[in-house]
């Protein structure tokens, strides 16, 4: 396989809401670009880029899924484009979020017979937050009842007059015409040469000297404003619209022309965003000669061959075996067979380049986000965090077989190493450990996943909801904590305060004992009596949040007192001090965004207002559709994914994301209050 040097690759992410065509789309361009003998279908299950079983059962994409293709630049320079074809449901953003720091152009897909859809507008978004050049592909134009004029107005007043039109639709969709290289053509609307100085003069407007030479002149070479218009797409100063229809074909060509000749090499594009321990800026440099730098952004755990690791490299080479680390691992891994992916196919290459998305098999010690580096010097950087929807789905899980609980961890943890947007908790009161991820559809594709792959059935149910407890007002408290058995007794006696803190901002314990009145080798087992007492609770049992306590005096015995003792008083110091602070109960609230046809607006609204919800905002879409904005607690909204199929028959969709949390009304306190007995330890 030919080697590609650094400013002859490319690196696209197609991305968009799902259904929008991303995956037929991916596989035109693989077809035209000679890679495939000929283009997959969805509906039968023969992508490249859905391979999987659980994919061609759903008929969309749950994973992205990497591709390369080759095609020559106008000069015959062969250029190679790695892209990655992500899910577009919102279940499944993490897949199509950890893509973005793999890439440097997001090309967000628009289907034009929907238009804006909430992923659309996200993804502009998130590309936008990560640096990222964007450019826009209208698909399906060959659809019938499409208004395309309208939708260009609809993008421009959505994302700004920076978006602009590179092509435009001819023959009732059937071809496209590129409108930079050419001034002149029909096309379907709009005038080609009107559309030429339009885009021409805003990729000069970044350049002095493009832009002197072009008003001189009164125009411009497009084949002498590759320099000017990578810039401008750096800067977003230019979001182009590529027009195509993946199913027929027309316009692949020409996009994949775009993604060729006009997108930015990773030499040209801005810097990834790398940061050392202290959180100060990262600067590397695409140079092949430099220590390797490359970035996981994809884990898949295989049954048969191990863990597989999907990563860009930024800096440096990476050959056939290398001794490389992991992170802050000082133990070397070795760079047995890098290999480039064309869906679930691998071919082995003999090295790989800044720009390059390679994959290796079988190192543990891989994990999403994880940095692969040749250098000890770099083994404190880490790509900047992205901002992954908060996880509030839950389901409380447990193996449908006795004696499977180890394997149920090890095979959920190898699907949170897998997907960011799960998480996994325990409640060791309750004893059962939840599963958490973006939707009902999300954990059910990962049960579905966990059955499939490594043949474990669980069970599950509605988790309790994970209320908090904290304080309104400060207070003191205090124990003596006394028993005599005969022999050495115990004892240990605390006084402590305690304050409330700012919502969110966590626990914090003071010493401010004097004169060894407690002494300080004693200290902490106060403060595990004192958390001990936060994660108990003292109104329904539920972990008390947001406090400050200051341990202030207390006494010892010096044949008496022991850790024991110590833990217990502080224990007890901490729940006679919530007992006197006004303690109340706090229930989790998040943002929700609804997506759902006008006509259902009242309907959804109501049906929010009887769920103790706010409708905060709504917001018009193409297509009749509507976006609802609200906040509503997180404990009435089980079962709102079947109330809202049914409101819009199956036309709504809805997210939702932590907002914060807020004080219980106090009837519902008091029905969580009467079914918590504390248990009251004798002295």
């Amino acid at each position: 396989m030919p080697i590609f040097s650094t400013e002859n690759l490319r690196t696209v992410a197609l991305l968009g809401h799902g259904g929008s065509g991303k995956t037929t789309l991916a596989e035109g361009i693989l077809a035209k670009s000679g890679m495939i003998i000929t283009c997959g279908s969805v509906e039968r299950g023969t992508t490249v880029c859905d391979s999987d079983p659980l994919e061609k059962a759903v008929q969309h994409s749950l994973r992205a899924a990497c591709t390369h293709f080759e095609a020559d630049k106008e000069d015959g320079t062969e250029v190679r484009v790695h892209m990655i074809d992500t899910p577009g449901y919102p279940d499944f953003v993490g897949q199509a979020l950890g893509s973005l720091d793999a890439v440097k152009t997001a090309a967000i897909v628009v289907d034009a017979t929907a238009g804006i859809q909430l992923m659309t507008r996200r993804m502009m978004d998130w590309a936008k937050e990560r640096n990222l050049n964007r450019i826009l592909i209208v698909n399906k134009i060959d659809a019938e009842h499409v208004d395309l004029p309208k939708l260009i107005e609809e993008l421009k007043e959505a994302f700004g007059n920076e978006v602009m039109p590179i092509n435009l639709p001819a023959n009732n969709g059937a071809r496209v015409i590129d409108c930079f290289a050419k001034d002149h053509g029909e096309a379907d609307f709009l005038s080609v040469e009107e559309v030429h100085r339009q885009f021409i003069e805003q990729v000069v407007e970044v350049d002095d000297e493009a832009m002197e030479k072009y008003l001189e002149e009164g125009n411009a070479d497009p084949s002498t404003l590759h320099g000017p218009l990578t810039q401008a797409l750096r800067e977003g100063h230019i979001i182009p619209i590529c027009f195509v229809s993946g199913k027929t074909g027309a316009g692949v060509d020409d996009l994949i022309n775009v993604m060729v000749r006009h997108l930015p090499n990773p030499a040209e594009s801005n810097d990834p965003l790398f940061t050392d321990a202290e959180g100060n800026d990262i600067k590397l440099i695409p140079d092949p000669e430099l220590p390797l730098v490359a970035h996981v952004f994809k884990v898949v755990n295989d049954p048969y061959i191990g863990k597989v690791g999907v990563f860009r490299i930024h800096q440096g080479t990476m050959r056939r075996d290398d001794l490389l680390f992991v992170g802050d691992n000082k133990k070397a891994i070795k760079v047995s067979h890098p290999m480039i992916l064309q869906g679930k196919e691998t071919t082995e290459v003999r090295e790989l380049v800044p720009g390059d998305i390679g994959v290796i098999s079988k190192i543990d010690e891989l994990v999403f986000d994880s940095v692969i580096h040749a250098s000890h010097d770099h083994d404190n950087i880490r790509m900047k965090p992205l901002s992954f929807p908060k996880p509030m789905y839950g389901l409380a899980i447990a193996p449908a077989r006795r004696g499977d609980e180890g394997r149920l961890s090890d095979i959920l943890n190898k699907m949170l190493s897998e997907d960011p947007t799960l998480e996994l908790e325990h409640d060791t009161t309750l004893n059962e450990t939840v599963l958490r991820g973006i939707s009902a559809q999300h954990l059910k594709s990962v049960l579905e996943r966990m059955a499939a792959q490594f043949k474990l059935e669980v069970n599950t149910r509605t988790p309790r909801i994970p209320y908090r407890e904290t304080i309104a007002q400060g207070a003191e408290g205090h124990a003596r904590h006394k028993k005599q058995t005969g022999g050495a007794g115990q004892f240990g006696e605390v006084y402590l305060r305690i304050e409330p803190k700012e919502r969110g901002t966590g626990f914090e314990f003071v010493d401010e004992v004097k004169g060894g009145a407690i002494p300080y080798n004693f200290i902490p087992a106060v403060e595990k009596g004192v958390r001990e007492a936060l994660t108990s609770g003292y109104v329904a049992g539920y972990p008390v949040h947001d406090v400050r306590v200051v341990v202030y005096d207390g006494k010892s015995h010096p044949v008496d007192s022991k850790e024991v003792a110590f833990v217990s008083a502080g224990r007890k110091a901490m729940l006679d001090a919530i007992a006197k602070a006004k303690p109340t109960l706090l229930e989790p609230i998040v943002d929700i965004e609804i997506v759902a046809p006008d006509s259902a607006i009242g309907d959804i609204t109501g049906d929010l207002a009887s769920r103790r919800g706010q409708v905060t905002g709504t917001a018009n879409m193409a297509g009749g559709m509507m976006i609802i904005s609200g906040v509503v607690p997180l404990a009435e909204l089980d079962g709102y994914a079947a109330r809202l199929n049914a409101i819009t028959q199956g036309a709504g969709s809805y997210s939702m994301e932590l907002s914060g949390y807020a004080p219980v009304p106090v009837q519902k306190q008091m029905e969580l209050a009467a079914n918590f007995q504390r248990k009251d330890e004798d002295d």
